[in-house]
């Protein structure tokens, strides 16, 4: 197997045009914690593939996640590639992992990369089970999957045009600057106070490094965040994976069909 990133997502894009008879997938999708049922709602599967056969995919390390890669026909006649299989920057596989999928959606022919996650939320108005549109981000990782002198602007990498069909979707949706932190812990309350002090409204470990990935491959992004729950310091209440599932699974329903309904527009 390659060792060159690019050439191995030209290669898992390969592997997965052959299982699938479909040449070009022009939306991708990764769906984190809450989102998974969106997939049903997108349009109809026609294949499913193992995330682990997949060359450069591994099998997902944590639970609430699927996998799998979908190819879905949506109504409209669009080949959406749903990728279940994330990997996380604190599994201690290298940054070139947790990006391999927005590559080899790149290489699939995607346009349009959707990122999803469940995160926590420092604005105590979003309860669980809040959706909220990403407009920026803070990368509080240290390390960025671009290599060499390699010079991306971010100045507007979360689409505002497809954030303005979201609110055409549900008007009532806000928007918030997401923070990635390394993991796996989560975050002390001072760690939460610092990142809003510096302007975030969201935390998570997830979703910033792929964004620069798919900006550096020239793909549309847009972000959407589920709040599983408020962020350390915020409430009382002890964090615990427990709660994110369990506020995922409760939000599920609505949020897929809000995602659903957000695809339906691009």
């Amino acid at each position: 197997m390659t060792t060159d990133p690019f050439e191995l997502a030209t290669e898992a894009a390969a592997y997965i045009a052959e299982q699938t008879g479909v040449r070009n997938h022009e939306v991708a999708l990764v769906l984190g914690s809450g989102w998974g049922a969106a997939a049903e709602l997108i349009g109809e599967t026609t294949h499913t593939l193992e995330a682990s056969a997949i060359p450069g995919f591994s099998a997902p390390a944590v639970e609430g996640h699927v996998g799998t890669v979908r190819s879905v026909l949506t109504p409209d006649g669009k080949r959406a590639l749903v990728l279940g299989a994330r990997t996380h920057y604190y599994e201690g596989r290298g940054v070139r992992a947790v990006v391999h999928g927005v590559r080899t959606a790149a290489a699939a022919g995607a346009e349009t990369l959707v990122l999803t996650n469940g995160c926590g939320g420092l604005n105590p108005d979003w309860k669980p089970g809040t959706p909220v549109l990403i407009s920026d981000h803070i990368n509080l990782t240290a390390t960025s999957p671009l290599e060499g002198a390699t010079f991306v602007d971010l100045t507007d990498l979360y689409s505002s045009r497809i954030r303005a069909l979201a609110r055409e979707v549900d008007p009532s949706l806000d928007e918030g600057v997401y923070a990635q932190f390394t993991g796996p812990h989560y975050e002390t309350p001072a760690e939460v106070q610092y990142a809003k002090r510096i302007g975030a409204d969201l935390v998570g470990m997830s979703t910033a490094l792929e964004a620069i990935a798919a900006r550096h491959a020239g793909l549309e992004v847009f972000g959407i965040s589920l709040v599983t729950n408020l962020a350390a310091g915020i409430s009382a209440a002890p964090l615990s994976h427990q709660e994110v599932i369990e506020a995922g699974q409760a939000a599920g329903p609505r949020i897929s069909r809000l995602l659903a309904d957000i695809i339906a527009k691009l």
